[in-house]
């Protein structure tokens, strides 16, 4: 996928193109049924199937005290992006000037002036342009002088559920620990990714060594407590089982900041120190409490171990 990081860098040979808007924030599984439908058109048609997006939330430059915290990094909704077969995506500097544009400015440079487009595919509480003014309405009024169609994607629900899909909805099932459901909203495991740094060293000690995530990631960090799940090496590319521990440690009190740290099962040397790692979460096992004393964190480490097993072998 080519990452377009202004409208001037499209060449003007790239062509015609469909191209659905937003903020793809996780990149969902509301994303995910628009770029399906983005790349069957762009196949019906055989244009070029693009995503225009942002470097932050808009909210952050319009209303920064109602902003909320991104699903994942801009960095990883690339990456995202580009594992659903786009030709390319534009990502677009939203600041104060950025704002400023009208929503007809933003369709006759950006949609039209540089990526040719025909078909646009949004949401139907997509917005854009000044004060947001750009409504899909609008975009339909303005497609017959610009030569372009509109879609309206549909929402997507879960099955049994009447919420529809959002970013929304996803930061709270994360606050709320619940990962399961989280991945079902997503369309994939809730994971974060981080480079594995030295911590206190405490769960080797204890006999549970883990491997401590940097407090740099790339995502939304779920509830403080205890997961089953699993360790990506990316220097090795092997997916080991694990559990996942979220949290400052209560029991000993002494973690000034939130870690992410994984328990390779079956393992006691393996060395991570210094490697890329995604951790991906699958279940929770239970929240984070304090212990009486460490033979009862260690007997509870040792249960935790056991339910983790149980879960993923079970999926």
């Amino acid at each position: 996928m080519i990452v377009f990081r202004d409208p001037r860098e499209v060449p003007a040979d790239f062509g015609s193109s469909v191209v659905a808007i937003g903020k793809f924030d996780g990149v969902h599984a509301g994303h995910r049924a628009v770029i399906r439908r983005l790349r069957q058109k762009a196949a019906e048609t055989g244009e070029r199937s693009v995503a225009v997006t942002f470097d932050r939330n808009p909210l952050a430059v319009l209303r920064p005290d109602r902003c909320p915290e991104n699903v994942v990094t801009v960095e990883r909704k690339i990456e995202l992006l580009g594992e659903l077969e786009l030709d390319a995506t534009l990502l677009l500097t939203f600041d104060a000037e950025f704002a400023s544009r009208s929503a007809e400015d933003f369709v006759a440079d950006i949609l039209v002036g540089a990526l040719h487009v025909s078909t646009v595919l949004v949401g139907e509480d997509f917005r854009f342009g000044r004060g947001g003014a750009g409504t899909p309405a609008l975009l339909r009024e303005l497609g017959p002088l610009h030569g372009f169609t509109v879609e309206v994607v549909d929402d997507v629900f879960l099955a049994g559920s009447d919420r529809r899909v959002s970013s929304t909805w996803i930061r709270e099932l994360l606050l709320a620990g619940d990962v399961t459901t989280a991945a079902q909203v997503l369309g994939r495991n809730v994971d974060v990714r981080g480079e594995v740094v030295h911590g206190l060293k405490r769960g080797r000690e204890l006999g549970f060594p883990t491997a401590n995530l940097s407090a740099s990631v790339d995502s939304f960090v779920p509830a403080d407590g205890v997961y089953a799940g699993w360790l990506h090496d990316h220097a090795t590319g092997i997916r080991h089982p694990a559990a996942i521990s979220v949290g400052t440690n209560p029991t000993f009190d002494d973690v000034l900041e939130r870690q992410v740290e994984a328990h390779v099962l079956g393992e006691s040397e393996l060395d991570l120190y210094g490697h890329d790692v995604t951790v991906e979460f699958v279940e929770r096992l239970r929240g984070m409490v304090a212990f009486e004393g460490i033979e009862k964190l260690m007997s509870q480490m040792a249960a935790d171990v056991t339910d983790a097993e149980r879960v993923l072998a079970e999926g």
